[in-house]
């Protein structure tokens, strides 16, 4: 049975997806493998799970740059929502509004008066167009109203380097990659992206306590290809919940910058379908295509 990952190997997805793999072979007394299938921001992961027979066989790693694509990629050849049907929804992880230190900031709103003083001006780096951390840029000027002009780059690695060297000035980033940073004193972090605190910074607010509205996570759930039979939905949802009620599971999502995120294949489905609707607004206001 094949988890099909959309990201190289190495990456938080693919990582994620191997952890689940390796629950599910011990407790189903069936291997599953990860399949990396890299390219086109995961379309090609989606439609090979999509195009693939609905037995339960071939499953897709989620995140959000699938519900992201479908207003991003106006021609695509499948419809991620109507394709996939939703199996289970495994973890959430956080992101970071951080600055340069030589941004006068303190806090998101002396970053908001700031940027409308310098509109234009100010440069946000991202890991590539129509990436979370992009698109979660884009959301906080969308409803802050500023102007920040985005930087893409191929990876966080070079995006962080050049946020502490001062070439760009702010980032959206995912927890696990710029904590130690943000700790070390290196980068200046004014907010996260969730709804409430989170316990690796808890003196750090949310976005939404200065934004109203605001709110953006990273998330990894599991779907299969429309039509799979509900029994082997149902079993794998299950098996997946227990993962994420066993401790020594819940610490290795943890060790990701992840937080448990159960549900129903009926609750994940309308979380999908907001998730979709969201960034879907989100690229239409910011007028984004796919480069």
């Amino acid at each position: 049975m094949h988890i099909v990952v959309g990201f190289a190997p190495g990456s938080a997805s693919d990582i994620g997806a191997r952890l689940v793999a390796q629950w599910l072979s011990d407790h189903l007394g069936q291997q599953f493998v990860v399949d990396n299938r890299v390219g086109a921001a995961s379309n090609i992961a989606a439609e090979y799970v999509v195009r693939s027979p609905p037995d339960g066989y071939t499953l897709i790693y989620a995140t959000p740059p699938n519900a992201i694509n479908t207003a991003l990629y106006p021609n695509l050849g499948f419809d991620f929502l109507r394709d996939i049907a939703p199996v289970a929804s495994i973890m959430r992880t956080p992101f970071i509004m951080e600055v340069n230190l030589d941004v006068p900031a303190k806090t998101v709103p002396e970053f908001i008066a700031y940027a409308k003083a310098n509109p234009g001006k100010i440069n946000m780096a991202t890991v590539g167009p129509g990436s979370g951390q992009h698109l979660y840029g884009e959301y906080f000027k969308m409803l802050a109203g500023v102007d920040l002009v985005p930087v893409h780059y191929h990876g966080a690695t070079q995006a962080i380097a050049d946020l502490i060297a001062g070439r760009v000035q702010v980032m959206f980033d995912v927890v696990v990659s710029s904590i130690s940073y943000v700790k070390a004193g290196q980068l200046r972090a004014l907010a996260v992206t969730t709804a409430a605190r989170q316990e690796v910074l808890p003196g750090i607010p949310p976005v939404g306590e200065f934004v109203p509205g605001y709110e953006a996570s990273g998330w990894h759930g599991i779907g299969a290809a429309r039509g799979t039979p509900q029994p082997i939905i149902d079993k794998l949802n299950k098996e997946i919940n227990a993962a994420l009620a066993d401790e020594k599971f819940r610490a290795s999502l943890a060790n990701l910058g992840g937080q448990v995120f159960a549900s129903s294949p009926a609750d994940f489905a309308k979380f999908l379908t907001a998730e979709t609707e969201k960034w879907g607004r989100v690229v239409k206001a910011a007028n984004l295509r796919a480069e």
